[in-house]
């Protein structure tokens, strides 16, 4: 009994010395490695130093110009969640106020407000602050139906991603962009840096095992911004029947995938600083083991044990 203990915790061992390679890519800048503490209970988010973050992004939610023209008099339905914010405003509050008709939200994993558990359905209300109606897309079902499609002319997307295949964010735009192409609807991705966007690394999904937590044969750190995949995934016939949407992509600016910057945001509530979001693509390897990665603790994706 005590030489299977060891022997188990031998292959944990070994196992974990295998992610070190990905979690020294996530942290070096150049040749020179980037280190920050460990966060404590009750202190600022971690992030690293300034001096290693380009100057600011602009996120495509940001360039109203662009794409408020082309929701003018259309019924608008709108895929979001607390990160598609422009400034201190979200994204709702300044398409409401510029006189876009938002008729529907569509709600991934964690909900419109961000605050929901990995994992737990959301339900589909009505926004208490708009009146408007909020449709879970992680839920009885994750591709919204032709009844919920009803009445859009656009659709349009706005989801701070962290760049990982695994991450449920990506499965719903691709299912959104499924049910657009069906329904005749115009799909516009809002795009956002990738915060894991300066290296690509890990295998190709074995389509075999295609699932809501990895639907595309790419990478595990796949390099792409959400704007770019949905290209990738319209132009390379990914969606069911190998239908294709009228996609409209509005660009980030002053963005470079060799850039490093800091989210305002927590993108979903597991990964809190940009600690855990640069070590999530490894330490996420170990959740199919016994091995905890910090959930329920202060320091999700930045613990092991």
């Amino acid at each position: 009994m005590v030489f299977g203990r060891l022997r188990r915790a031998f292959h944990i061992y070994i196992l974990f010395l295998g992610t070190l390679p990905l979690l020294a890519a996530t942290c070096r800048g150049g040749t020179q490695r980037v280190e920050a503490p460990i966060a404590r209970p009750q202190m600022p988010p971690i992030v690293l130093p300034v001096s290693h973050y380009a100057p600011g992004p602009v996120p495509g939610d940001c360039r109203t110009d662009v794409y408020l023209p082309m929701l003018k008099d259309k019924r608008v339905g709108v895929v979001c969640n607390h990160t598609a914010r422009i400034g201190e405003r979200h994204l709702i509050d300044t398409l409401r106020s510029s006189g876009v008709n938002v008729v529907r939200i569509f709600a991934p994993e964690h909900g419109f407000r961000g605050d929901v558990g990995a994992g737990e359905r959301i339900a589909t209300r009505r926004d208490p602050a708009t009146g408007i109606e909020i449709v879970s897309i992680y839920g009885a079902s994750k591709k919204p139906s032709p009844a919920q499609m009803r009445g859009l002319d656009v659709m349009v997307f706005d989801i701070q991603d962290v760049g990982v295949r695994f991450y449920t964010y990506l499965s719903s735009m691709h299912y959104v962009m499924e049910s657009c192409a069906e329904e005749g609807v115009t799909f516009v991705v809002l795009d956002r840096p990738n915060p894991n966007g300066m290296y690509v690394d890990g295998p190709l999904l074995d389509m075999r095992h295609r699932s809501f937590v990895g639907m595309h044969p790419i990478p595990v750190v796949h390099g792409m911004t959400l704007g770019e995949l949905a290209l990738m995934i319209n132009d390379s016939g990914w969606l069911a029947g190998k239908v294709r949407c009228r996609l409209m992509v509005v660009e980030c600016l002053n963005y470079r995938h060799s850039d490093r910057f800091s989210l305002t945001d927590r993108p979903s509530p597991n990964l809190p600083n940009m600690r855990a979001v640069h070590l999530y693509p490894s330490l996420c390897l170990l959740e199919a083991t016994p091995v905890s990665v910090g959930r329920g603790t202060p320091w999700p994706f930045q613990i092991y044990g």
